[in-house]
């Protein structure tokens, strides 16, 4: 499924949690809610590129990484989808096998790179470079702080709902995050959740896919030249000679997430039927045959809404950590919201 709507989700909650405790950066990220946003998910998910090309209608389909053998579009034949560029072609598990550990930091390094992932505990001095130098060396004005943020929120989303860290106690249908009940976390996070916080989803995706590829990106995954206090923090691994391929890479990104949301929206979307609200047929299939009353009822029954809550805790958490070691994030004022002490009353508890 499609990633993207729980990476959203997290951050939006994220947001709402450090405002209630009065984080200097809440307000940043609210005034540059798409980059945040796009943080969240394209600041990580480099392989946010094609899988394939559906051979009858010429569309790039599928995501990278993820196999499919027909296509999507009209049951027929595939080609592989190559990333051309200066002379070379790249598929997107060379581009997954390259850059995802750089993202995401603790986790998802190739063989040959495991010895440069971040120790957990080392993260927040990791993250807290990286802001020190965006404010030293990427400005002016805080857009890319926002983004940085929400790209935090991905290295500690992936990791709870992955079981990278515990901290998450969800149990839906099979387990915490599986092919089964990832359409159900998907669903009920976009309608349920997102009625609830009164999303409006589609804007949201297409703001977010319109964002400016963030040089301050390149830095933190060490491409590019060394330099600042995340070189004196992480001084190995550095990759000069790859800026200008991951500059490709995630100008490519957007361009295919905007081709992504319109499928995602019509592929979430319900139907009202005599019977009751119809999710996607294809998404039922995946969870075993459940309606769409029936996944929110698992979701309930789950709590799943706790362990969104939890997911938002953990984020703030090490929120509050980065800013402790970056003091001039304190010279943000703080820009406090209700939002989140009332849905701690509604969720804590599941």
């Amino acid at each position: 499924m499609s990633g993207i709507v729980g990476h959203v989700t997290y951050a939006v909650l994220a947001e709402k949690a450090a405002s209630h405790y009065r984080l200097p950066i809440a307000g940043v990220l609210r005034r540059h809610f798409p980059s945040y946003l796009a943080g969240a998910y394209l600041g990580c998910d480099v392989q946010t590129l094609p899988e394939a090309v559906c051979r009858d209608t010429g569309q790039e389909v599928g995501y990278g990484t993820a196999p499919i053998s027909k296509s999507p579009i009209t049951g027929g034949p595939l080609s592989p989808w190559t990333l051309k560029f200066e002379g070379a072609e790249y598929t997107p598990r060379d581009v997954h096998r390259m850059f995802y550990g750089r993202t995401h930091l603790v986790f998802g390094w190739s063989a040959q790179e495991r010895s440069l992932a971040v120790a957990w505990d080392d993260l927040p001095e990791y993250l807290a470079a990286v802001v020190g130098d965006a404010l030293a060396r990427f400005g002016p004005g805080t857009r890319h702080l926002a983004y940085l943020f929400g790209w935090m929120t991905h290295v500690v989303g992936d990791s709870l709902i992955k079981s990278i860290r515990p901290g998450v106690d969800l149990h839906l249908l099979d387990g915490k995050y599986t092919p089964r009940n990832r359409p159900i976390q998907d669903l009920v996070s976009f309608h349920e959740v997102g009625s609830e916080l009164r999303l409006r989803w589609a804007d949201l995706l297409a703001d977010l896919a319109d964002t400016p590829v963030e040089p301050v990106q390149i830095h933190y995954m060490r491409v590019g030249r060394a330099q600042g206090q995340l070189a004196a923090v992480a001084p190995d691994g550095w990759l000069p000679g790859a800026e200008p391929l991951l500059r490709k890479i995630l100008a490519e990104n957007r361009r295919y997430q905007r081709i992504r949301n319109r499928r995602l929206l019509e592929k979430l979307a319900l139907r009202r039927t005599p019977a009751g609200r119809q999710c996607d047929r294809q998404l039922s299939e995946q969870t075993g045959g459940l309606t769409y009353d029936q996944m929110v009822a698992a979701a309930k029954a789950a709590r799943f809404r706790r362990a969104l809550w939890q997911i938002a805790e953990a984020i703030v958490d090490l929120f509050v950590q980065v800013h402790q070691q970056e003091p001039l994030l304190g010279d943000f004022p703080a820009d406090p919201d209700s939002t989140w002490a009332e849905l701690t009353r509604r969720w804590k508890r599941g």
